[in-house]
């Protein structure tokens, strides 16, 4: 065995990483561009939220300038702070223009997901190892399994109880 480091890349589960190496190195490269539409998107969130916020209270100082004094005056002016920011948020929360980029945030944050999902899979397949897909299909069918043997067990012990009682 020689002992320059490209002879690593040919021995075992190297040698496998290294052929899927341009498979990792595509899927970053569709990571970073998501990942940037991703981080637009998730910046005019934060910047609506934060204009509703601002607004928000903005009326509530307007509807009750004056320092509450006592547990009447600070009833009311929960109940003012909550109705306006129910209302405002409300308002937001069904705008065609929030619905629209909250839709577009969701997209790209699956889209990440996917693309690690891909990576982790290349990386296992690497290493000769199940992908999650694979262990997830196993789990759905131990489930199964025992699902079955819970109601077996339930049958074998209602069978017993009336052989016992015809005894």
């Amino acid at each position: 065995m020689s002992s320059k480091p490209q002879a690593l890349t040919s021995l075992g589960p190297m040698r496998a990483f290294a052929s899927n190496a341009k498979k990792i190195s595509t899927e970053l490269i569709q990571i970073n561009e998501s990942l940037l539409e991703f981080n637009k998107f998730v910046t005019e969130y934060y910047k609506q939220l934060s204009e509703t916020w601002t607004d928000a209270q903005k009326k509530v100082n307007l509807k009750s300038p004056d320092v509450p004094h006592d547990v009447e005056q600070m009833e009311s002016f929960k109940r003012i702070w909550i109705d306006i920011f129910d209302n405002d948020f409300t308002e937001l929360f069904d705008s065609e223009k929030f619905g629209e980029n909250y839709g577009k945030l969701v997209s790209k944050e699956l889209e990440l997901t996917k693309h690690w999902n891909n990576i982790s899979n290349v990386i296992l397949q690497s290493v000769n190892l199940p992908s999650k897909e694979e262990i997830d299909e196993v789990y759905k069918e131990m489930h199964s399994l025992k699902k079955r043997i819970t109601k077996l067990e339930i049958e074998l012990k209602k069978k017993k109880e009336i052989k016992t009682k015809e005894e």
